[in-house]
């Protein structure tokens, strides 16, 4: 997915996290980082980033990665978050990224979803960083994805 791609994903999507701020950083085939910065509207009353602001740009960090997968197999898949947990270590402000960095293992799900036509679940992570590279929060969000009958 390019960047324009994922702007105009969000605005006709997702436009609450279009509203929010959050910017597609950079994907590869291991790991997508998605960006967003503390502002007046994604605050929270105690000015730093309201944690369903981080939610929201943990969950996609994960889902634009994992929908580029599904993507390139040309196999209709279904995917949803079927559990999410989260740890909040330091306030979120200035510039936040979210990074999930487990490529490897959506393909590896991917592909036995495939070749047994069975439902896979999977647990993976998306952390992110503030500018001085501190971790604010880790989300860790199972996916279940099934191949369309």
């Amino acid at each position: 997915m390019k960047k324009s791609e994922f702007r105009t994903f969000l605005l006709f999507k997702l436009p609450i996290a279009w509203l929010a701020g959050l910017k597609l950083h950079a994907i590869s085939p291991e790991k997508c980082t998605i960006n967003v910065r503390l502002k007046w509207l994604n605050q929270n009353p105690f000015k730093s980033m309201f944690w369903a602001v981080q939610g929201m740009a943990a969950e996609l960090s994960s889902g634009v990665l994992l929908v580029s997968k599904i993507k390139k197999t040309k196999v209709p898949i279904s995917m949803l978050v079927v559990e999410q947990k989260a740890e909040f270590t330091k306030k979120a402000k200035g510039l936040i990224h979210f990074t999930c960095e487990d490529g490897m293992l959506m393909d590896e799900k991917i592909l036995k979803a495939i070749q047994t036509q069975q439902g896979e679940t999977f647990q993976i992570k998306s952390i992110g960083t503030d500018e001085q590279g501190d971790i604010v929060a880790k989300f860790y969000f199972t996916w279940s994805i099934k191949v369309k009958t």
